[in-house]
């Protein structure tokens, strides 16, 4: 590994130090139907986030609120003894990129074959905390 590489590489990580972040990877569902999901908690506060993904009855919603509960955790890790309601931490970032897809075929009429893509996604949530 050359230098710059290496340099890029120690600033990531030191970068990561103070991020909080959880990923959720090859979801099953499609990543148009979990950006639906997502848009409606970007840029709230994490209470108010996790109630809005509890009573959402889309089928993602549950899915994000769990990865919501891993990434506060990881913040409750990475800063001991500090209160969650004091720290004020806000959803700064959720982005859905698309997963790997499974191709099917399904028979169609006079021997053709529809496709059919599976798709799925990976989910990127970061939290961050609300300066006043």
């Amino acid at each position: 590994m050359g230098v710059r590489k290496r340099n890029t590489a120690d600033n990531r990580k030191a970068e990561n130090k103070t991020k909080y972040f959880a990923k959720l990877n090859n979801v099953p569902t499609s990543p148009r139907k979990m950006r639906l999901v997502a848009d409606l908690i970007r840029g709230q506060q994490v209470e108010k986030a996790l109630g809005i993904l509890k009573y959402t009855p889309k089928e993602a919603a549950g899915r994000l609120e769990k990865l919501l509960l891993s990434a506060i955790s990881n913040w409750q890790q990475k800063n001991e003894g500090a209160r969650l309601e004091d720290s004020n931490l806000i959803v700064k970032e959720v982005f859905v990129d698309s997963g790997r897809m499974l191709k099917r075929l399904r028979p169609a009429p006079q021997g053709r074959g529809y496709r059919v893509r599976k798709r799925s996604n990976h989910v990127t949530l970061v939290l961050d905390s609300k300066n006043n």
